[in-house]
């Protein structure tokens, strides 16, 4: 039959690999699973789009506080 584990990640599964491995967190059953099943370019641009929307979000955080602060 289908072997679940024989399948490529998800897109869930994929954000997930990317925010854990960002953070530092990775679980070697996930990483076993992305390097066995993956493919390089899904990560990579998942790693870009996740870096571009957390440098975004870090300056805007910014931004509202120096605004808060009448800075």
């Amino acid at each position: 039959m289908d072997d679940p584990d024989n399948k490529p990640p998800t897109f869930w599964q994929v954000l997930h690999s990317v925010m854990a491995a960002a953070f530092g967190v990775q679980s070697a059953k996930n990483r076993s699973r992305d390097f066995s099943h993956g493919k390089p370019s899904q990560f990579l641009l998942m790693g870009l789009l996740f870096t571009l929307i957390f440098a975004l979000s870090l300056f805007g955080i910014v931004k509202l506080i120096l605004y808060l602060a009448g800075v």
